[in-house]
């Protein structure tokens, strides 16, 4: 057909939706739902019988992922619900620049330039403490609906 090759970008997620339906009533404490167009962990799931005719509703109680802010959603536990694809990916600290983002190292070694600091204040704390006293530190980067936030640190001894 066509002497010329086609070249795409290619991105890890080909496409794919950033949730993926569950039914209200099979989802758990612990697991993940998507309240108010948040990813949010589920910290309470409880269920009620509704009158002769009516559907048993699921209650929940989550905490988004990102902002620490408590959400709740009342759903027929018969109705599907959004959960979110929630990732967390390991990546090595190189560096810490002067407006608020991270230098990241990944697995194959390319850089990750696109990350701000987290807003917690004790992450914050130890994370530049550790960065300032020289330590070789790992911080875990949380990733769902497009979203991303590092959320954890892990000190590998010094550099």
């Amino acid at each position: 057909m066509s002497d010329e090759e086609h070249h795409f970008e290619s991105k890890a997620d080909a496409g794919a939706s950033k949730t993926y339906p569950q039914q209200a009533g099979t989802i758990r404490k612990n697991g993940y739902i998507v309240i108010k167009n948040r990813p949010c962990k589920v910290v309470e799931v409880s269920t009620s019988k509704t009158g002769k005719h009516g559907h048993a509703k699921c209650h929940f109680v989550g905490i988004d992922i990102f902002t620490g802010k408590k959400l709740e959603d009342i759903v027929p536990s018969s109705h599907n619900c959004d959960v979110p694809h929630v990732n967390r990916t390991d990546y090595q600290l190189i560096d810490i620049s002067e407006d608020g983002f991270v230098s990241l190292l990944t697995d194959s070694g390319d850089t990750k330039d696109d990350l701000r600091l987290p807003t917690d204040d004790n992450l914050l704390k130890q994370i530049k403490d550790g960065f300032a006293g020289g330590k070789d530190l790992v911080v875990s980067v949380m990733s769902a609906m497009g979203e991303e936030q590092i959320c954890a640190l892990k000190d590998i001894g010094p550099k």
